[in-house]
């Protein structure tokens, strides 16, 4: 079993250094590196794809895996792609690229390619998934399916409400109170780390599913303390000022809970 996982890994590791070589090369051509970011989720679905086959997986739990994965990333990328849409290239990049000079494409590359290492350790669950020697599904894979369903609606919803906010220009300088923004600063950001959760649950009870446990941890780490939240509150406090500030006292950063009372 150890050395069908680490084979696998290594396919998986060959397939995605094809990917983000390939989705390099075309914004390259398009003159977007923001093009991983759409296309981030699709890479990891496409690995738990290739597990699938490679394993032969056509019982209840694959198809069930394939689902979740896939939906997943169809809603995200999509997401993702509407919100860009006639924007243009994504700030961050088109800054990285002049810090970057002459050597842009090099350096970006290599930070296409580091996108690629996570999208092999985010697989890392449904590599586990299809090793899983009994074909039925497991109490606590429907736990784990019930789960994902909360969250990824959770997320989606989050995502909407804060685009009809936006979209009203009375909105531009007043903090996303509606909805479930009253419960949590960031719910889009909550929502995504609890669907890792719960693709780590569905992995939990196969072999070397204890290792999907570090998805939710990298997850929390990434969202809550490097490019998430530290990013965003950057960014509403330069343009809504002490209204976001009053909004940080009132309210929880990242776990949905009432509204403390405003002092």
């Amino acid at each position: 079993m150890t050395t069908r996982f680490i084979s696998l890994l290594l396919l998986a590791g060959a397939a995605e250094l094809v990917i983000v070589t390939w989705l390099f090369l075309i914004s390259k051509k398009m003159n977007n590196a923001g093009l991983i970011d759409t296309y981030w989720g699709a890479s990891i679905a496409s690995l738990a794809f290739l597990y699938a086959w490679a394993t032969l997986g056509n019982h209840p739990r694959d198809l069930l895996g394939l689902a979740m994965v896939g939906l997943w990333s169809l809603r995200l990328g999509l997401h993702i792609h509407r919100r860009g849409r006639g924007h243009g290239e994504d700030a961050r990049y088109t800054k990285l690229k002049e810090q970057w000079g002459a050597r842009w494409p090099v350096r970006m590359y290599g930070f296409y390619l580091m996108q690629g290492v996570a999208a092999l350790l985010f697989s890392i669950p449904f590599l586990a998934a299809s090793l899983h020697p009994e074909p039925e599904i497991q109490p606590l894979e429907w736990f784990a399916a019930g789960l994902w369903l909360i969250a990824v609606l959770g997320e989606a919803t989050a995502d909407h409400q804060l685009e009809r906010f936006k979209a009203n220009p009375g909105n531009k300088k007043s903090p996303c109170k509606a909805g479930l923004w009253r419960f949590s600063r960031h719910p889009n950001y909550f929502f995504e780390w609890l669907t890792w959760c719960s693709f780590a649950l569905f992995a939990f009870s196969a072999p070397y599913g204890f290792l999907a446990l570090i998805c939710p941890v990298a997850m929390y780490h990434v969202l809550v303390n490097v490019t998430g939240i530290p990013k965003a509150e950057e960014q509403s406090l330069r343009s809504r000022g002490d209204a976001y500030r009053q909004y940080q006292k009132e309210t929880n950063a990242f776990f949905p809970w009432f509204p403390k009372k405003a002092a």
